[in-house]
Protein backbone atom coordinates (compact mmCIF):
# COMPACT_ATOMS: atom_id res chain seq x y z
CA UNK A 1 0.00 0.00 0.00
CA UNK A 2 1.01 3.61 -0.34
CA UNK A 3 2.58 5.32 2.47
CA UNK A 4 0.38 8.24 1.83
CA UNK A 5 -2.82 5.69 2.51
CA UNK A 6 -0.97 4.54 5.46
CA UNK A 7 -0.80 7.57 7.02
CA UNK A 8 -4.05 8.99 6.07
CA UNK A 9 -5.90 5.99 7.11
CA UNK A 10 -4.20 5.66 10.56
CA UNK A 11 -4.35 9.68 10.96
CA UNK A 12 -7.98 9.53 10.41
CA UNK A 13 -8.12 6.11 12.91
CA UNK A 14 -6.41 8.16 15.40
CA UNK A 15 -9.66 9.61 16.80
CA UNK A 16 -10.88 6.41 17.46
CA UNK A 17 -10.81 4.53 20.71
CA UNK A 18 -7.99 2.01 20.50
CA UNK A 19 -10.00 -1.44 20.04
CA UNK A 20 -12.38 0.25 17.24
CA UNK A 21 -9.51 1.71 15.77
CA UNK A 22 -7.67 -1.93 15.44
CA UNK A 23 -10.94 -3.45 13.33
CA UNK A 24 -11.41 -0.27 11.40
CA UNK A 25 -7.82 -0.26 9.86
CA UNK A 26 -7.98 -3.87 8.83
CA UNK A 27 -11.20 -3.40 6.85
CA UNK A 28 -9.86 -0.70 5.49
CA UNK A 29 -6.67 -1.78 4.71
CA UNK A 30 -8.31 -5.30 3.37
CA UNK A 31 -10.50 -3.21 1.56
CA UNK A 32 -8.07 -1.15 -0.19
CA UNK A 33 -5.87 -4.17 -1.01
CA UNK A 34 -9.21 -6.07 -2.65
CA UNK A 35 -9.91 -3.34 -4.90
CA UNK A 36 -6.26 -4.14 -6.66
CA UNK A 37 -4.64 -0.90 -6.21
CA UNK A 38 -0.98 -1.33 -6.92
CA UNK A 39 1.21 -2.98 -9.43
CA UNK A 40 -0.33 -6.32 -8.96
CA UNK A 41 2.38 -8.55 -9.56
CA UNK A 42 1.41 -11.09 -8.06
CA UNK A 43 -1.33 -11.65 -10.49
CA UNK A 44 0.86 -12.69 -12.83
CA UNK A 45 0.96 -16.62 -13.27
CA UNK A 46 5.02 -17.30 -12.77
CA UNK A 47 4.91 -14.73 -10.37
CA UNK A 48 2.08 -16.41 -8.62
CA UNK A 49 3.51 -19.41 -8.81
CA UNK A 50 6.91 -18.33 -6.67
CA UNK A 51 4.40 -16.71 -3.94
CA UNK A 52 2.78 -20.00 -3.66
CA UNK A 53 6.10 -22.30 -3.74
CA UNK A 54 7.65 -20.06 -1.39
CA UNK A 55 4.52 -20.53 1.20
CA UNK A 56 4.29 -24.57 0.61
CA UNK A 57 8.08 -24.62 1.24
CA UNK A 58 8.26 -25.58 4.62
CA UNK A 59 4.81 -26.65 5.37
CA UNK A 60 5.09 -29.70 7.64
CA UNK A 61 8.94 -28.79 8.18
CA UNK A 62 8.34 -25.49 9.67
CA UNK A 63 5.41 -24.62 10.41
CA UNK A 64 1.75 -26.22 9.24
CA UNK A 65 -0.16 -24.32 5.98
CA UNK A 66 -3.50 -24.60 6.70
CA UNK A 67 -5.02 -21.99 3.99
CA UNK A 68 -3.52 -19.51 1.94
CA UNK A 69 -4.46 -17.26 -1.00
CA UNK A 70 -2.06 -15.30 -3.19
CA UNK A 71 -4.02 -12.58 -4.50
CA UNK A 72 -3.06 -9.86 -7.25
CA UNK A 73 -1.09 -7.51 -4.17
CA UNK A 74 -1.36 -9.18 -1.18
CA UNK A 75 -1.12 -12.58 0.61
CA UNK A 76 -3.29 -14.62 3.43
CA UNK A 77 -2.08 -17.57 5.00
CA UNK A 78 -3.11 -19.45 7.87
CA UNK A 79 -0.61 -21.19 9.46
CA UNK A 80 0.51 -22.75 12.86
CA UNK A 81 4.82 -22.12 13.45
CA UNK A 82 6.38 -25.31 14.70
CA UNK A 83 8.50 -24.70 18.06
CA UNK A 84 11.70 -23.34 16.88
CA UNK A 85 10.24 -21.22 13.79
CA UNK A 86 8.47 -17.65 15.03
CA UNK A 87 5.81 -16.15 12.03
CA UNK A 88 8.25 -13.01 11.71
CA UNK A 89 10.76 -15.58 10.90
CA UNK A 90 9.22 -17.11 8.39
CA UNK A 91 7.14 -14.20 7.01
CA UNK A 92 10.98 -12.88 6.45
CA UNK A 93 11.74 -15.95 4.71
CA UNK A 94 8.77 -16.19 2.36
CA UNK A 95 9.37 -12.37 1.48
CA UNK A 96 13.17 -12.28 0.94
CA UNK A 97 12.95 -15.52 -1.17
CA UNK A 98 10.04 -14.31 -3.37
CA UNK A 99 11.40 -10.53 -3.61
CA UNK A 100 14.14 -11.78 -4.93
CA UNK A 101 12.89 -14.13 -7.59
CA UNK A 102 10.43 -11.99 -8.60
CA UNK A 103 12.60 -8.60 -9.11
CA UNK A 104 14.78 -10.96 -11.09
CA UNK A 105 12.12 -12.30 -13.20
CA UNK A 106 10.43 -9.23 -13.65
CA UNK A 107 13.77 -7.06 -14.37
CA UNK A 108 13.29 -5.02 -11.62
CA UNK A 109 14.94 -3.93 -8.06
CA UNK A 110 13.95 -2.22 -5.20
CA UNK A 111 11.49 -3.18 -2.59
CA UNK A 112 8.46 -5.61 -3.66
CA UNK A 113 6.93 -5.83 -0.08
CA UNK A 114 5.34 -3.98 2.48
CA UNK A 115 7.97 -4.10 5.60
CA UNK A 116 5.01 -4.81 7.96
CA UNK A 117 2.27 -7.43 7.90
CA UNK A 118 -0.68 -8.09 9.94
CA UNK A 119 -1.00 -11.27 11.93
CA UNK A 120 -3.60 -12.03 14.41
CA UNK A 121 -4.33 -14.89 16.92
CA UNK A 122 -6.61 -17.82 16.76
CA UNK A 123 -8.84 -18.11 19.95
CA UNK A 124 -10.43 -21.29 18.60
CA UNK A 125 -11.97 -23.38 16.07
CA UNK A 126 -15.34 -21.21 15.35
CA UNK A 127 -12.46 -18.74 14.66
CA UNK A 128 -10.18 -20.60 12.69
CA UNK A 129 -13.07 -21.89 10.20
CA UNK A 130 -13.96 -18.11 9.88
CA UNK A 131 -10.14 -17.36 8.93
CA UNK A 132 -10.00 -20.42 6.47
CA UNK A 133 -13.03 -19.15 5.10
CA UNK A 134 -12.05 -15.68 4.58
CA UNK A 135 -8.69 -16.61 2.90
CA UNK A 136 -10.53 -19.07 0.66
CA UNK A 137 -13.26 -16.87 -0.50
CA UNK A 138 -11.22 -13.55 -0.34
CA UNK A 139 -10.82 -13.77 -4.55
CA UNK A 140 -14.74 -14.09 -4.76
CA UNK A 141 -15.24 -11.18 -2.12
CA UNK A 142 -13.08 -9.03 -4.48
CA UNK A 143 -14.66 -9.83 -7.55
CA UNK A 144 -12.01 -12.29 -9.21
CA UNK A 145 -14.06 -15.06 -9.62
CA UNK A 146 -17.22 -16.53 -8.83
CA UNK A 147 -16.17 -19.40 -6.57
CA UNK A 148 -13.05 -19.73 -4.65
CA UNK A 149 -12.09 -23.18 -5.62
CA UNK A 150 -11.65 -21.24 -9.37
CA UNK A 151 -8.90 -18.98 -7.83
CA UNK A 152 -5.70 -20.48 -8.68
CA UNK A 153 -3.34 -19.94 -5.75
CA UNK A 154 -5.15 -21.24 -3.17
CA UNK A 155 -5.72 -24.17 -0.39
CA UNK A 156 -9.65 -24.23 -2.34
CA UNK A 157 -8.29 -24.79 -5.54
CA UNK A 158 -5.29 -26.81 -4.15
CA UNK A 159 -7.68 -28.77 -1.84
CA UNK A 160 -9.82 -29.36 -4.80
CA UNK A 161 -6.78 -31.21 -7.15
CA UNK A 162 -6.32 -33.54 -4.41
Amino acid sequence: MPRPVVEECLADLSRLPESQAALESRRRFEDYLDQGFGEAFLSQSQIGGIVEQAILFFDGERCRIHAWCVMPNHVHVLMTPFADHSIASLVHSWKTYTARNINQALGRTGALWYREYFDRKIRNERHFETARHYIEHNPVKAGLCVEARAWVFSSARASQIR
